[in-house]
């Protein structure tokens, strides 16, 4: 269950790296300076049943996600295309925390379009989504593959890795 989240994270990851790096930047991804700039406390639980490990993973994900916000709203007028990625990635981390919060409480694991996670940004306010335009106001979003243009075994542009 959490194995192909790690991957998409781990994944997550280096695309802000090389984000980073392309704006002339150098990422630092070193355990130390990870831990330093983190504004939350270390995964709480050694060895415990899955469910602990679930509570645990679902106030990393909390966290994660107020960070990731944060970053979001700070690239909003100077970096775009930096926001664009940070809200993708968002619409990512919101859904690994239902999935971990659905197995908390089994009662929220609902297929129903209200029990989905909600989305980083308001529609209205994205600038790049189709269903941001007026004339489309109300209607239901078609749902976009993650990673924007890349699709499952292409190579990615900047890295040369599959996806």
């Amino acid at each position: 269950m959490i194995d192909p989240r790690v991957e998409k994270v781990r994944s997550m990851t280096d695309d802000l790296a090389e984000r980073i790096a392309t704006l002339g930047g150098e990422p630092n991804g070193t355990p130390g300076s990870l831990v330093d700039a983190r504004s939350w406390n270390d995964y709480s639980i050694g060895r415990a049943e899955a469910i602990e490990h679930l509570g645990a993973l679902d106030l990393v994900y909390t966290a994660l996600i107020k960070d990731h916000r944060e970053a979001m709203r700070a690239t909003e007028t100077a970096d775009p295309v930096t926001q664009d990625m940070l809200i993708e990635q968002l619409r990512g981390l919101e859904l690994f925390q239902w999935f971990v919060r659905a197995h908390l409480d089994p009662a929220a694991a609902s297929s129903a379009p209200s029990a989905r996670p909600p989305s980083p940004v308001p529609p209205d306010r994205h600038p790049t989504r189709p269903e941001a335009s007026p004339d489309r106001a109300g209607q239901q979003a078609r749902p976009r593959p993650s990673g924007g243009a890349a699709v499952s075994g292409q190579r990615s542009a900047v890295s040369g890795r599959c996806r």
